[in-house]
């Protein structure tokens, strides 16, 4: 099973083994065309793993394809997302944070190993560099530096932005002059492919992916595919038993390049190499059908994830548009002048405002804290409304409550201001304080529900209580997170692992100000039912409450938030 923190991991792999695989069947079709092809071919196939599909669908997903003014809800943006996670049924179920400690092990694991890559290339380099330095210039009438090094190491090109051909000492005494012209030939044809440049960008996917068998592999190839290519431009000048010659005898004097970015003469298999050399094989050009393969390949490999978001986008938009409505819907300015207001929801998808502001029926339609809220016109606090709307029954039955009530109710009510106040909103991610809901010292306090929420999931995911005391029937850790972020000054994330519904019961005083006593007299049934009134000063702290009642607590950490900034928004006319 996948741990759910490395599932983009695991899919982004499966993709890029996925094109590598793809790229193999591409370059068996070329195998009788020329190297250079082959050699983009699986030059693409290494960019693939710095390059994310979901990146891709990412971008598409951002474009406008809006024909209302509704924004696509959280749990559409999450399918969106899962469209380019095959492994999403193969994630495992969560734990705590504190009793998994497989991500945090790979984690090491992967990081040693970039550690130890970065460190043998950084060795290897070095003595490339000390070659360089013990140098003295030659004089070859060439476009590049042209330099004569001590010791044994073979002809090649070192450098990515300024190439230089460094040619080791006393070549011209073991090379006859046109075997020297036909290795140099091939030194420059290096550059003018920028090998070095295209090997180092390997080098990196190969630092990085260490743990994948095909990046070697890949490797490989590139080197195999690129002297080949080489080969090839320099026999259409040179002759091959001569080049041949050269080549070996490079071989039986010198050392091959330690670094894959600084090209040399003598990678890949020097037996295959020498027989196509003596061969004289000419490479064919690609044919109309070829080309017309790698252009659909190529096309597809952009086009189809870019399309996914597209589709994801559009899809959205068609499910904003078939969004639960009101049936009926009542909307008027409330001119008391008063300051006590309050908005309910009630059995079958009712909602009512009384002297309500704009702003906060907005932050209860989108499940947003008020500093998730921007761009927002001075108005939309002292505006105040009375609504009073109804939903069909078929939408949701009487006997529905709890989150299926909420959802719905909410989601018909960004329906509903979306066409009665014409608001435009759109969602930017940025990094933010947030609550992380997690284990306290101790362990949960939680009491398992009797209440059977798979046959009867109405009768679960529902709170009651009073400002300071909060009782919940069947609730799961999700529904926990979503009321703790209407009292708290962030969002709240649930990261305890916890599955399962429980019966919770918990009070706390929710004033940093205890509000003055409240002496009006009550009926006996209202004494009854909300108990006797509570002493703020008695009461713990939300933070308090949670860890000592419920066995959690809230741990501030930054993270992406979802920001709604209003677009547009008009005063309703009333009715």
């Amino acid at each position: 099973m996948i741990p759910t923190d490395l599932s983009p991991l695991w899919n982004h792999l499966w993709q890029s083994t996925l094109c590598v695989a793809a790229v193999w069947l591409l370059t068996f079709a070329v195998r009788k065309n020329r190297a250079a092809v082959r050699y983009r071919l699986w030059f693409a196939a290494s960019l693939k793993f710095l390059i994310p599909f979901s990146l891709l669908v990412s971008a598409a997903s951002q474009l406008e394809w809006r024909t209302t003014p509704m924004i696509a809800p959280p749990a559409i943006a999450f399918a969106v997302e899962q469209v380019t996670q095959p492994f999403g049924l193969l994630v495992s179920t969560p734990v705590p944070a504190e009793s998994n400690p497989i991500p945090a092990i790979l984690l090491v694991l992967w990081l040693a190993g970039i550690v130890i890559g970065i460190g043998f290339w950084v060795r290897c380099w070095r003595s490339i560099e000390a070659a360089r330095h013990a140098a003295r210039p030659l004089s070859l009438n060439l476009p590049i530096p042209v330099m004569c090094a001590p010791g044994r190491l073979e002809p090649g090109v070192f450098g990515i932005l300024k190439p230089a051909l460094l040619l080791p000492d006393g070549i011209a005494g073991r090379l006859n002059p046109e075997q020297l012209k036909a290795v140099i030939a091939h030194e420059l044809c290096h550059i003018r492919r920028r090998d070095n440049l295209t090997a180092a960008i390997h080098m990196v996917v190969e630092t990085v992916f260490w743990f994948h068998p095909l990046v070697w592999w890949i490797r490989t190839r590139l080197v195999e595919e690129r002297e080949r290519a080489c080969d090839e431009d320099v026999l259409r000048q040179a002759d091959p038993h001569v080049y041949a010659e050269g080549i070996l005898n490079v071989c039986k004097f010198y050392l091959e390049s330690p670094l894959v970015c600084a090209s040399g003469v003598t990678g890949a298999d020097l037996k295959k190499r020498i027989e196509k050399i003596m061969a004289s094989h000419i490479a064919l050009n690609l044919d109309w059908r070829q080309k017309l393969l790698l252009a659909v390949a190529g096309t597809a490999a952009v086009a189809v994830p870019f399309a996914g978001g597209i589709l994801n986008a559009a899809r959205a938009q068609s499910q904003n548009s078939a969004t639960l409505k009101f049936e009926v819907a009542s909307v008027k300015s409330n001119k008391s002048g008063g300051d006590r207001s309050s908005f309910r929801v009630q059995a079958g998808g009712r909602f009512t405002a009384t002297n309500t502001p704009l702003r906060a029926i907005i932050l209860y339609a989108y499940d947003l804290t008020p500093n998730r809220l921007e761009g927002a016109p001075g108005w939309l606090d002292s505006a105040r409304y009375d609504i009073d709307a109804k939903s069909e029954a078929s939408a949701i039955p009487p006997s529905a409550h709890g989150r299926a009530v909420w959802d719905k109710t909410k989601l018909m009510l960004r329906t509903l201001l979306a066409e009665r106040f014409k608001l435009a909103v759109r969602r930017e991610a940025r990094e933010l304080p947030i609550y992380e809901l997690v284990i306290a010292k101790g362990g949960p306090k939680l009491q398992k529900s009797d209440v059977d929420c798979s046959a009867n999931y109405m009768a679960c995911h529902g709170f009651a209580g009073n400002p300071t005391r909060l009782s919940g029937i069947g609730v799961d850790m999700a529904d926990i997170a979503l009321y703790l972020t209407g009292h708290a000054d962030r969002l709240v994330r649930d990261n305890t692992g916890i599955q399962g519904v429980f019966d919770i019961k918990m009070q706390w005083n929710p004033f940093s100000t205890p509000p003055p006593a409240d002496d009006t007299p009550r009926s006996p049934d209202v004494e009854k039912r909300e108990g006797p009134r509570p002493d703020f000063a008695s009461l713990p702290t939300l933070e308090t409450a949670l860890q000592e009642q419920l066995g959690l607590k809230l741990e501030a950490r930054k993270g992406p938030v979802d920001i709604y900034v209003i677009d547009h928004v008009e005063r309703p006319s009333e009715n």
